[in-house]
């Protein structure tokens, strides 16, 4: 466990001196979140009997997990694997979960400061009030992240140079960031795009956490469930046994 710490405060010094996670996990949903609310928050979304601003509000606490699961946790690790920095871990007594626990929690710090901030604005600025249950909101959402992240680990493991992990993080990151839902509104897409997105893991998270804010039934709770969970133990378990390294 002190091993662990003392990995965490240093990643996390260094997680703090570099902006883009502050500047695409916690300005950027706060900054769309408010654009939203101030051009249509008060109009209805799709045609339903909630509004954009309940609608932008779930999803948008999505975006902090994206960014830190699809870009930060997979280029941190590509990079120290690239510049030999993993190398001279593997003579030291630090294991691969030690190293990817310590990068994984600063991921979800930035994730949950992000989360904050946005609770924050929607509720002060804009009067927001969640009318479904917080506690299974909170359930809901560390689910969505544990599935982010596991993906974002596999691929930290996989990709063996920061180039192969910039390909593969874009590829994944904007299809998950536009087509989720996750900052244009779902509702806004054509349905053939839906049916498309609906693929997504993401999208799926983004469904369970919309419908439980706004105190609705998700059509398919336990599949959605299931799902993340099964994404969630695959990858971790497909990580273990693919990192290296170098």
């Amino acid at each position: 466990m002190r091993r662990f710490w003392t990995l965490y405060k240093i990643e996390q010094k260094l997680g703090f001196r570099c902006p883009d996670g502050l500047i695409f996990g916690v300005a950027m949903p706060a900054g769309i979140l408010v654009l939203i609310a101030v051009i249509a928050g008060e109009k209805a979304a799709g045609g339903g009997n909630y509004t954009f601003l309940q609608s932008a509000f779930a999803s948008l606490t999505a975006v902090g997990i994206c960014a830190s699961a699809f870009m930060g946790i997979p280029l941190t690790i590509a990079d120290y694997r690239d510049k030999k920095i993993l190398k001279h871990f593997f003579v030291t007594p630090c294991s691969p979960m030690a190293l990817l626990a310590a990068v994984v929690t600063c991921g979800t710090v930035t994730a949950l400061i992000s989360c904050a901030a946005v609770s924050i604005i929607s509720v002060a600025a804009f009067g927001y009030r969640m009318e479904g249950n917080v506690l299974l909101f909170a359930c809901a959402y560390l689910l969505v992240m544990a599935a982010m992240y596991s993906i974002g680990m596999l691929i930290a493991g996989l990709c063996r140079t920061v180039k192969i992990a910039n390909v593969v993080t874009t590829a994944v990151y904007f299809p998950m960031l536009f087509l989720s839902g996750a900052t244009i509104p779902f509702e806004l897409f054509p349905e053939r795009l839906q049916k498309v997105a609906s693929v997504l893991p993401l999208t799926q998270g983004i469904k369970l956490m919309k419908e439980i804010s706004m105190g609705g039934q998700v059509e398919d709770t336990a599949g959605i469930v299931v799902l993340l969970a099964a994404i969630t133990i695959i990858c971790c378990c497909l990580t273990k046994f693919t990192f290296r390294w170098e």
